[in-house]
């Protein structure tokens, strides 16, 4: 099993059709999970909690919500990709054959005892999922530049990464690849 994060950005940068396309093409009749970033959804989640100074549940909640308006999205790009929003469901949808776009559900989360803070975003959720599927490789599609022997700690302090993603991949029986989009692409 592939667990790859497409970041939010590439609704942005252009990229998010085309990798899309190339996981509906390439890992068909593969168990693959996609986990949506919150790209501009979460963008305005951090913006309210600025100004309007709600508490991090709220917000953890609201990025949350964030990632499933993006899983909303990449079905509606991709009607033949199906959302699960539990592990139950993940498992259920793979073992139709079908690739699947995971939608968080916050209470899964807080049965995992997952933090409410940004230090922990879509990368280290990916991460949890990715661990807790027991699957062999998470990939995570970026639209910045990843130097090809990156160092995750070194991503983690350029903000490409969150806080908290060393923590989630420590002990990890998966492959990581952090990569950019062009090159996932490619």
């Amino acid at each position: 099993m592939i667990v790859i994060k497409l970041g939010g950005s590439l609704v942005t940068s252009g990229n998010l059709l085309l990798c899309l396309d190339k996981i509906e093409s390439e890992y068909q009749g593969r168990a693959v999970v996609i986990v949506p970033g919150g790209g501009a959804f979460a963008d305005h989640v951090r913006q309210a909690q600025q100004q309007w100074q709600f508490d991090a549940r709220a917000a953890h909640c609201m990025a949350i919500l964030a990632m499933q308006q993006m899983a909303l999205l990449f079905s509606a790009l991709k009607p033949q990709l199906k959302i699960a929003a539990t592990i139950t469901e993940i498992y259920d949808l793979l073992n139709q054959q079908n690739i699947t776009i995971w939608s968080p559900n916050v209470s899964e989360l807080d049965r995992a005892n997952i933090p409410s803070t940004w230090d922990i975003t879509s990368d280290s959720l990916a991460a949890w999922l990715t661990k807790t599927l027991h699957a062999e490789e998470l990939i995570l599609v970026k639209s910045v530049i990843i130097d090809a022997d990156f160092d995750v700690l070194k991503l983690m302090r350029e903000q490409v990464v969150d806080a908290s993603f060393a923590e989630y991949i420590q002990q990890a029986n998966f492959t990581v690849n952090i990569v950019n989009a062009e090159k996932f692409l490619s």
